[in-house]
């Protein structure tokens, strides 16, 4: 009753007619970000995080979450008219929703997409607002040496469980750290890595300036090398006769919706997992669960509604551990953990003592946001065909300038702004050789807490080093990340071992 009481209160703010307002736009600029391709939720929050300074801190995480939940929704958008993913989350959503665009139906994939999302978004905001209080009271046991293991565990998962490459998914956290440690030292205050005494370098490098330039101009960069040619659309009209199609249909997949929907909300809670996984599994589940498997990748509407319902279950299961542990699920949700910070939020067990209205705000306007997507989304079909069409070159140079001015505005200094174009032509070569961007924003965004929390209990502990062993939780949690760390070489020697028993057979 208590949560029930909670969750009025956070809807009382929720529903002010500003944070309504803030919905309805960060939904819909949301689903424009997702239908572009190249673009995306992380690289749409981190171009639009900047703007945010100019409304209260509890509206503009509600702005970045309905951008975020908007371009899960968005996504699709592209995948079925274009085949082309939005973001790497809607990947699995092009197997069956380009097909079925193919054959005339792409309005019935479109719709199918819209509700699946729906479905799995309001499953898993019904989850959230069960298991936050819980895992936020089993947080307030956190000390320093708790902190620094959790920090520890999410680096090792995404060396374990991330699909990227191990040896340079490990490099990045490495580099994230060592750029964490720019400016001030937290207890001496000496100076460090200021590179050449240059002032622009004591206040430390700002996670806002890394995200615009690796994310926003990186990004572009790398679009405009491999786009080489503008893909066709594929025309899509929504009929009243359509709708109920697509209504009865989807009525039928309660069971598929349901799994993407809980598998994704529990694998999105994930570091390093996040919504790209958890919509891959989906769809492996649907097809090998289905009575009629060899329709998959043909134009199966299971194919477009279990990849759907599980990302955007995920997107909200990745908020899960940021709002009570502090420790981001997912690369966008790294970057609201750092716009929180910057507004003088810390994400923790703390956060629903001390900030009952924000954080009861914010899970509101997830359910103000579901609904919100799913009518705009259907709405505005024809007009997202339209965008589709617009240059991408046009795109690229409206980007990049809100990139420049969204980088420059907050501090107002230049030396933002060519950080932000160093990071940006960085962020474009690293994403040429295959490294993970990810984990870099990560190492970055929780460097900081990392180094203070290890510190801490360095100095109450006296040089003691075992003291992170010798506390429960603190073990438990280095003990999992020492397994996530060597996951890795466990299946490098099974899959050697696998080679070498081959040819004898």
């Amino acid at each position: 009753m208590e949560t029930l009481a909670l969750l009025a209160d956070g809807f009382a703010t929720s529903l002010s007619p500003l944070n309504l307002m803030i919905v309805i736009l960060g939904v819909t600029a949301g689903l424009f970000i997702g239908a572009m391709p190249g673009l995306g939720s992380v690289n749409g929050v981190a171009i639009v995080l900047p703007l945010t300074f100019i409304v209260p801190p509890s509206s503009a995480i509600i702005l970045l979450c309905a951008i975020y939940y908007g371009a899960m929704y968005g996504g699709a958008i592209s995948s079925i008219l274009l085949g082309i993913p939005g973001a790497s989350t809607a990947v699995a959503t092009t197997f069956d929703g380009r097909p079925m665009a193919q054959q005339g139906k792409a309005g019935l994939a479109l719709i199918a997409a819209a509700v699946a999302s729906f479905v799995g978004g309001t499953i898993s905001v019904v989850l959230f607002t069960l298991f936050a209080v819980p895992l936020a009271d089993l947080a307030l046991a956190f000390g320093p040496a708790e902190e620094f293991a959790l920090v520890l565990l999410a680096f090792t998962t995404f060396v374990g469980l991330g699909g990227d490459d191990v040896l340079k998914t490990i490099v990045m956290i490495c580099l994230g750290l060592v750029l964490s440690t720019v400016g001030l030292d937290l207890i001496s205050g000496s100076p460090r890595l200021v590179f050449g005494d240059l002032p622009g370098f004591y206040a430390g490098i700002s996670f806002l300036v890394l995200a615009i330039g690796v994310y926003g101009i990186g990004e572009i960069l790398y679009t405009l090398e491999t786009s080489r040619t503008a893909p066709s659309v594929t025309p899509a009209k929504i009929t009243f006769k359509e709708l109920g199609a697509g209504f009865r249909a989807m009525n039928r997949m309660w069971k598929t919706m349901g799994t993407g929907s809980f598998l994704g909300f529990f694998v999105g809670m994930l570091p390093a997992a996040g919504a790209t996984p958890a919509s891959l599994m989906a769809y492996g589940i649907a097809r090998s669960t289905s009575k009629q498997p060899e329709t998959f990748g043909k134009g199966n509407i299971e194919g477009v509604a279990a990849p759907e319902t599980a990302n955007n279950a995920a997107s909200t299961g990745s908020l899960l551990p940021m709002l009570t542990l502090g420790i981001p699920g997912s690369p966008t949700t790294a970057l609201l953990l750092g716009g929180m910070v910057m507004w003088g939020l810390m994400p923790g067990p703390m956060l629903f003592i001390e900030q009952p209205d924000f954080v009861w705000g914010l899970i509101s306007s997830l359910y103000t946001a579901n609904f919100a997507a799913v009518a705009i989304n259907i709405a505005l079909i024809p007009l997202f065909v339209w965008a589709l069409r617009m240059p991408f070159t046009v795109l690229c140079a409206l980007v990049m300038v809100l990139c420049i001015v969204g980088g420059f505005a907050p501090s107002q200094k230049m030396h933002d702004v060519w950080l932000i174009a160093g990071f940006g032509v960085a962020g474009y070569l690293l994403r040429k050789a295959d490294y993970p961007l990810a984990p870099l924003v990560l190492a970055l965004v929780l460097g900081p807490l990392m180094e203070k929390s290890f510190r801490q209990t360095l100095i109450a502990e006296q040089g003691n080093v075992l003291a992170f062993v010798e506390r429960p939780l603190s073990a438990t949690f280095i003990a999992l990340a020492a397994l996530f760390f060597v996951l890795p070489l466990v299946k490098y020697l099974r899959k050697g071992g696998r080679r070498s028993v081959a040819p004898a057979e």
